[in-house]
């Protein structure tokens, strides 16, 4: 029996929750973060469904732990936890966990305004502005992304044939956008997207191997990004990310957004250096940018930027008592 409390600061990023746990972190072995990542799964997955699914979280619920980096050109190293798992990146927790981290000074960085973070995806650079004691904005720059397969056939029961691009933005994204059987997800409710996807990444899944080029730790499909038009002016576009069985991301979706510029800068739809507003399915929004080409492998591919905000909006201390027969969380899809 055990019974074991962790510290943390809640938020959001542009309408998204953020959980940074500040203490209780597990011992994690490995030469890396993706190695330390493996570990956590393995041995420690119990702690993200405590702190992330009901009845300590929800199905949005998302965040991560710091840890001293491996890398010397690093400040600092983050593991990532969510309700999908324990990704290798994540970008609008990225913007929270850095806001969340400066605010209360849980890290210093080499160089003040910048913090480079140690990723399970790679190095990931965090520019950050402050207004007063706030930090005002933050735009990482992200791990290189890619337009990993065009034109994917997929079925799935509700709308029957679609085609899809798979992208790579730090996490893998098949991108559904306007075609015969798609209009835009403004047709359907958050809870019809959840069910169509899940259907689709199953899909996806089960019928074709995703897997990183050069990392294969990384594979599979975990996310699915369906599109529309944007119902602001100054945006370029509009998404709506499942993660999870049955989360809608409320942020535009900082991996999703790299994976967007990534498909788009494939398909010769935007240019490096261009910018791409991205709005959420609650009108948020993220600046994306493509800093640079790249490649991956064999792949053409683009260093994204993705800039957006987040607020602290308190802190909470989580127990997770053996005793408790939820103890490791519960999800109701």
């Amino acid at each position: 029996m055990g019974r074991y409390t962790y510290h943390c600061i809640d938020g959001h990023t542009c309408g998204n929750p953020v959980r940074l746990v500040v203490s209780g972190h597990p011992p994690l072995e490995g030469k890396d973060q993706g190695e330390r990542r493996l570990h956590f799964l393995k041995e420690f997955d119990w702690i993200r469904k405590g702190l992330m699914f009901e009845p300590r979280g929800h199905s949005q619920m998302s965040g991560g732990f710091l840890y001293p980096a491996t890398r010397p050109d690093c400040d600092i190293a983050v593991l990532y936890i969510e309700t999908s798992g324990c990704l290798p990146m994540c970008g609008h927790g990225t913007i929270g966990i850095v806001t969340f981290a400066i605010e209360k000074g849980l890290v210093t960085p080499a160089t003040p305004g910048v913090l480079r973070l140690e990723t399970p995806a790679g190095l990931v650079v965090a520019e950050y502005k402050m207004d007063g004691e706030y930090v005002k904005s933050v735009k990482i720059t992200n791990v290189p992304s890619f337009l990993f397969k065009k034109d994917v056939k997929v079925t799935i029961p509700k709308l029957g044939e679609l085609t899809v691009d798979i992208a790579y933005g730090g996490n893998f994204y098949p991108i559904v956008e306007t075609q015969a059987n798609f209009r835009d997800m403004a047709d359907y409710k958050p809870s019809e997207l959840i069910e169509m996807g899940r259907d689709l990444r199953q899909y996806i899944n089960d019928h074709y191997e995703i897997i990183h080029p050069t990392d294969e730790k990384i594979r599979g499909v975990r996310h699915v990004q369906w599109t529309g038009q944007p119902t602001k002016a100054d945006s370029h576009a509009r998404n709506a990310v499942l993660y999870g069985e049955s989360a809608i991301d409320r942020s535009p979706c900082g991996t999703g957004t790299s994976a967007r510029l990534a498909q788009r800068y494939g398909r010769g739809l935007i240019k490096a250096g261009e910018s791409f507003v991205h709005e959420s399915i609650i009108g948020s929004q993220f600046i994306g940018r493509i800093e640079a080409e790249t490649k991956v492998g064999e792949l053409d591919a683009i260093i994204p930027s993705i800039e957006g905000w987040a607020v602290i909006t308190g802190t909470s201390q989580i127990t997770l008592d053996d005793r408790d027969p939820y103890c490791h969380g519960f999800e109701v899809a």
